[in-house]
């Protein structure tokens, strides 16, 4: 276990958001990719203005974990409105949309810290659930949330570019 503490996103976080969330994809991912739909994907989804955006939107919460020097080494974010309502009867559901950890970071206790601060926020919320997407063959990710209490709703497509994934969607029921 490292040490480090978790806080608030700022907006001055966007540059280190961006540059973490598309080290932390690529290390997972890229390899799944035709290179221009990695790139169009990487600019759009972890792109520092969008996410400067996101974190001046009161709706999208940054939970970020940082060493003793502020460095980040992961974060998660939740979403007020989870895009997969329709495959759930919950009322009130929250969106996990990312929980992602420095590479090198991972299995140091960095995302169950963040996955109890993302549980901890829903209950806080007055949220009947969280909801999540996962890559089929991301068998660890899997593990790691079903040992959170999610499971598996439904099978739902991920898109980079023109490549579709199998991805499953995860529910946790509060």
């Amino acid at each position: 276990m490292t040490d480090f503490r978790l806080r608030d996103a700022a907006i001055g976080d966007a540059a280190a958001l961006s540059m973490l969330g598309r080290e932390s994809f690529v290390a997972a991912f890229g390899h799944l990719y035709r290179p221009e739909d990695l790139a169009r994907f990487l600019d759009e989804v972890h792109d520092p203005a969008a996410i400067a955006a996101q974190i001046a939107d009161p709706a999208v919460l940054h939970q970020l974990a940082v060493d003793d020097t502020d460095r980040l080494l992961g974060y998660c974010k939740l979403d007020a409105h989870s895009f997969y309502g329709e495959y759930s009867d919950a009322r009130s559901p929250l969106g996990l949309s990312q929980l992602y950890t420095d590479p090198a970071m991972t299995g140091l206790g960095l995302g169950a810290a963040l996955m109890e601060w993302a549980l901890g926020t829903a209950r806080a919320r007055g949220c009947d659930a969280i909801q999540l997407s996962v890559w089929s063959e991301n068998l660890g990710a899997q593990r790691f949330y079903q040992r959170h209490g999610f499971a598996k709703i439904a099978d739902i497509d991920f898109w980079v570019g023109s490549h579709r994934d199998d991805e499953f969607l995860y529910e946790l029921r509060l």
